[in-house]
């Protein structure tokens, strides 16, 4: 096991384990999305939108805003410095205004709202390359299993060496 790391390094390992280890997340998301900063109860995030994650119409698809309310949900509670980050039990989007063309930047907050022993309650907020709202989500995830980690430890494998 790795020492205790700072909540944006910690973040950031527990993203390249989604990265790794999941079917969706490197198949979606490539490398274009990118953890940008995060503290206690705070994730903030950005992504390179591309033609794989856009709709008929050629603007990012719900869909990848569906995902990312999960996987921003999901870092949100990494940032309160649990590795496992408990399984969906309730997931709800509502699109504002457009969030994107290819090429285009779109950039997001997670917050980890409330965390209890059984269920965490996260906010996931969405911007286009305007700074308009573009979408706003939630998600409850059930992690009365993940008390069984230490606080901000990740395995060594998933720890960049050369990121401080």
């Amino acid at each position: 096991m790795a020492g205790r790391l700072t909540p944006l390094r910690f973040v950031r390992s527990v993203l390249r384990s989604f990265q790794k280890d999941s079917g969706l997340e490197p198949r979606l998301l490539g490398n274009n999305f990118r953890v940008t900063d995060a503290s206690n109860g705070i994730v903030k995030f950005e992504l390179d939108i591309k033609k794989e994650h856009t709709n008929r119409l050629q603007t990012i698809h719900g869909g990848t805003i569906a995902s990312l309310v999960d996987l921003g949900g999901s870092l949100a509670v990494a940032s309160k410095g649990r590795f496992a980050t408990g399984v969906s039990t309730d997931l709800n989007v509502t699109y504002l205004s457009p969030g994107g063309l290819v090429g285009d930047r779109m950039t997001g907050t997670a917050i980890c709202e409330k965390m209890g022993r059984t269920l965490a309650f996260t906010a996931v907020s969405f911007y286009n390359k305007k700074g308009e709202l573009a979408a706003r989500g939630s998600h409850t995830k059930y992690v009365a299993k993940t008390w069984e980690n230490e606080d901000f430890v990740a395995p060594q494998e998933y720890v960049d060496p050369e990121e401080k």
